[in-house]
């Protein structure tokens, strides 16, 4: 099954603690309501460009998405 990276990208010299905020507020959605997903984080691009991301099997994508709101996605693969 493949999955996807859902991605909230956070601009700004705020980028980072931003990014970290909003991982608290996907990590309670998650314990919210009771699903199984553990693949979530934030990443940096530099100073000014963070993200926060939840990872999701492309069959559970839709209603997350709608729940959520991401600003993109992406495919995901294991580097």
């Amino acid at each position: 099954m493949r999955k996807l990276k859902l991605i909230w990208d956070f601009r700004g010299p705020a980028s980072l603690k931003t990014a970290e905020h909003h991982l608290i507020h996907l990590k309670e959605y998650i314990a919210l309501n009771n699903l199984d997903l553990n693949l979530t984080g934030i990443e940096t691009y530099g100073e000014m460009h963070s993200i926060a991301y939840l990872v999701v099997d492309e069959s559970e994508m839709k209603p997350l998405r709608d729940a959520l709101k991401p600003h993109r996605g992406q495919i995901y693969s294991e580097n």
